[in-house]
């Protein structure tokens, strides 16, 4: 390994003035900065981050929680943030939950062992209105952004969300508009903040239309393709008078559309169906999927310079952004026939 002793002995100078050179002294020329850089690198110098870190109680490692990797939902934000904490010299440490709350807090502390800067977390939503991971993180005071919206569990720290419950209503009304009358819900998980606004925004779009919420038209979903499938299987076998199918997320809308097809319903001729989030895949899908767009890289960048206020002491505030419908082939008019109320 090449010590700073070494590199002082080739260039001629002191250790002294090496290691003011890797920190970037303002009292060392710029002739003697570029010459031991660039002889640092040819020798193969990696700097010490775990001695660096002592030196600065500083350790630009950023831990990120997520839910699972396999969810592509969380792919650009993701490059969002590790792109900004690249160039600001920070590493990233990725931990998945798979939804479970004991999973969730032994990631964040481990997390904590390592002592990392400051935290980005998807929560795993729970009813209840306190979570022991999250008063430690309080009363460590470790700078948290929450990747999503804040509940009472996690209220304390600043979050960054898409505004889902204008996003629910601006889908329910793409619906509306068409001329549906009849629009089934596929509810996701009950506990997380952004099911609950996605379906409040499809309630509000319904009332404000003068129609009533029918509760045969609301199938519980979760958040995959699985269960995307299962509740379409519900909703064929219990064949509510329904001519459009809005789902919570896309990977619920494929699930459903893909069993749909299967069974010979023509998507959209004899049945309208709508996603959220505007996955990749949704563009490329049987029939291309009509959806919401999220921000989702926005969400990464905006996350990120909420972090790096935290990170200095500056004040940071929670963003609500707005998303918008993308229209495909997957949603028109009822069928002629349709009934309608």
């Amino acid at each position: 390994m090449v010590r700073l002793k070494d590199i002082a002995q080739r260039a001629g100078v002191s250790v002294m003035t090496v290691s003011k050179v890797m920190r970037d002294a303002p009292d060392i020329s710029a002739a003697t900065k570029a010459r031991v850089k660039l002889l640092a690198q040819q020798m193969g110098y990696v700097p010490d981050s775990s001695a660096q870190s002592l030196r600065t109680r500083t350790t630009h490692l950023l831990g990120v929680v997520i839910s699972s990797i396999a969810n592509p939902m969380f792919a650009r934000t993701l490059l969002a943030i590790e792109e900004r904490a690249h160039e600001l010299g920070y590493e990233i440490i990725l931990a998945q939950t798979l939804n479970q709350e004991e999973r969730e807090t032994a990631c964040i502390q481990r997390l904590l062992s390592r002592r990392v800067d400051g935290i980005f977390i998807y929560p795993v939503y729970r009813l209840r209105p306190e979570a022991p991971i999250y008063q430690t993180l309080q009363a460590r005071n470790v700078p948290v952004v929450i990747m999503g919206h804040a509940a009472p569990f996690c209220r304390q720290f600043l979050c960054v969300q898409t505004d889902d419950l204008l996003a629910g209503y601006a889908a329910t009304q793409h619906l509306l508009q068409l001329g549906h009358r009849r629009i089934a819900y596929f509810a996701g998980p009950q506990a997380a903040v952004w099911a609950q606004e996605r379906f409040e925004g499809y309630r509000r779009a319904l009332r404000e239309a003068g129609l009533e919420i029918d509760d045969r038209l609301v199938f519980q979903s979760g958040n995959t393709i699985e269960d995307g499938a299962k509740a379409a299987l519900q909703f064929i076998n219990e064949s509510p008078p329904a001519t459009a199918i809005q789902a919570v997320t896309d990977l619920v809308a494929i699930g459903c559309a893909n069993t749909l097809l299967d069974q010979g319903i023509r998507i959209p001729q004899n049945l309208s169906v709508m996603g959220f989030g505007n996955l990749l895949t949704s563009e490329y899908f049987r029939v291309p999927l009509t959806t919401v767009r999220q921000p989702k890289f926005r969400l990464g960048v905006i996350a990120m310079e909420a972090m790096m206020k935290l990170l200095h002491g500056q004040p940071a505030e929670s963003r609500r952004l707005k998303a918008e419908v993308v229209v495909r082939q997957s949603t028109a008019p009822p069928p002629a026939a349709a009934p309608q109320e």
